[in-house]
């Protein structure tokens, strides 16, 4: 995992990277024993994950060719509850959404409704970046590629404040950018962008398209790209965070709607097990051409800065050279997935879990690929991806770890402090007095913070959303007249900071 990532795309992306791929040949042998040993063994080292992190439920599902070999759960869909994880328990895939939704546009593709090369600019005319040029010539492509030039996870924490899909988008033109096409950086509102035009061009919204041209002629019965669909689930697992204690604890719900293509589907692995042996047939099913393979061959060739990513897929290998393409995904309220297909085994597998990420996913794939490739688990995958993951997981904030001044700065009359704040990015938030200081709120949801007073106009936060690991600590600065009476005149927010926009003026 190269260092270089930031935390959310190290999470999103903890498959090894790296190499090309080629699709499977058509003439693929019947699994041979290494692959069907390789199935048998999963139940005890899936046991052996949950006994080594308590994590509540996973599942798994294994496909050779067009046969689902192994699917089965194991543990509980939520915690104090009554309900076990089985094949057919449904989960937030998160960023393996991303890799299901290319293969909605790679469809589009093949049908000749859009293309790779589609630009933007036709499909939604009012999307922008802050260059014009670079407007003009976005495609399809560079958005699913994540090369569009956006800053790494442009717009998130807008849609986490509750912002529609259309109002994240529309303010993505205030974000400074990289030249197009010279970066590699993770976007979801992007790559919803994209999906989205794609979309309009079919004439259905996402999710619509999504189940019409892929879940319903795979069978998917259980998949979804609405959040509500999802919920209304019986069959279904809750998402999980850790305590303080390390024990287990129901987290909050998590709507990804907003960025559905990007993080917002779910499914379970029996359901996901028929895409990937769509993907492993070269887009056949049941002895028909549902996508042509000219459509999918660029989904996992590299396309991005680097060459570790296609369209909606990571490209690795692995120590020995064999290729694979996979994807994981990661909600910090509870979810972490994977899935992993190798062509020269003509295997893949999806692991699907209901607690944070901690590397269980990652780590049954990549035992997996080692047993179906050299009979043997060639290291202690555990032992890298928990170790890797453990540090991007860690709580984060310039406060974190010290302690309030002993004689702290006063922080004077309150109501100095109280009143309306604004900038374009983030909209309007409001500052009150409390019975215990003050309450900051922001964003359509009306996300409430607590201010602390730290030292003079500096207080701190706690941020809770998707965005931040558990257990982060936030700076708020305001700034006051010299004369230090008059009502502060901005306010800083350090956690709203990350695309330049943390700085509010009084209104």
């Amino acid at each position: 995992m190269p260092a270089s990532l930031t935390r959310r795309q190290a999470l999103a992306h903890a498959l090894a990277l790296g190499g090309s791929l080629a699709l499977p040949s058509a003439h693929a042998a019947e699994a041979p024993d290494r692959v069907l040993r390789a199935a048998r063994q999963l139940p005890a080292l899936a046991r052996q994950l949950q006994r080594a992190t308590g994590v509540p439920g996973l599942a798994w599902a294994v496909v050779h060719g067009g046969q689902t070999i192994a699917a089965q759960g194991l543990g509980v869909r939520r915690l104090g509850h009554p309900g076990s994880v089985d094949a057919d328990t449904v989960f937030q895939l998160a960023s393996l959404s991303k890799p299901l939704g290319a293969t909605v546009v790679a469809r589009q593709v093949s049908l000749g409704r859009v293309d790779w090369d589609s630009r933007m600019h036709d499909l939604l005319p009012w999307f922008a970046l802050s260059d014009a040029q670079a407007t003009q010539r976005l495609t399809v492509g560079d958005l699913y590629a994540h090369r569009s030039g956006l800053p790494d996870h442009a717009g998130d924490k807008l849609q986490e404040l509750g912002y529609s899909a259309f109002e994240v988008m529309r303010r993505l033109y205030l974000l400074r950018t990289a030249p197009l096409g010279s970066t590699y950086a993770y976007t979801n509102m992007g790559l919803t962008a994209a999906a989205q035009g794609v979309a309009q061009a079919a004439g259905q919204d996402w999710a619509s398209l999504s189940r019409t041209s892929l879940y319903a002629p795979l069978g998917m019965a259980r998949t979804t790209s609405v959040y509500e669909e999802f919920t209304a689930q019986h069959n279904r697992a809750w998402g999980h965070v850790r305590t303080p204690d390390g024990g287990w604890a129901e987290g909050l719900p998590f709507n990804a709607n907003a960025q559905s293509p990007a993080g917002g589907a779910s499914s379970s692995v029996r359901d996901m097990a028929r895409w990937l042996a769509l993907l492993l047939a070269r887009g056949r099913w049941q002895g028909r051409n549902l996508i042509a393979t000219t459509a999918l061959q660029p989904l996992w060739e590299p396309q991005a800065p680097g060459g570790h990513y296609g369209y909606g897929f990571n490209l690795g290998a692995t120590e020995a050279g064999l290729e694979f393409t996979g994807h994981s995904g990661a909600f910090m309220l509870g979810a972490a997935t994977a899935f992993t297909l190798v062509p020269a085994l003509n295997a893949a597998i999806v692991v699907l879990t209901n607690g944070i990420p901690l590397g269980v996913p990652e780590t049954l794939c990549r035992q997996f690929v080692d047993l179906a490739a050299e009979g043997r688990v060639t290291q202690d995958w555990w032992l890298r991806y928990s170790q890797a993951i453990a540090p991007l997981m860690a709580p984060e904030g310039r406060l974190l770890g010290q302690q309030p001044p002993a004689l702290p700065a006063p922080a004077g009359a309150l109501t100095r402090y109280t009143g309306r704040y604004h900038n374009a990015y983030y909209g309007t938030l409001e500052v009150e007095q409390a019975q215990d200081g003050l309450q900051l709120t922001l964003g359509p949801v009306r996300q409430r913070y607590r201010l602390r007073h730290w030292d003079g106009p500096r207080f701190s936060f706690a941020p809770a959303l998707e965005s931040a690991p558990p257990g982060s600590l936030s700076q708020a600065t305001f700034t006051l007249a010299p004369d230090g009476t008059a009502p502060a005149q901005r306010l800083w927010l350090e956690y709203y900071d990350d695309e330049g926009w943390g700085t509010f003026e009084r209104i």
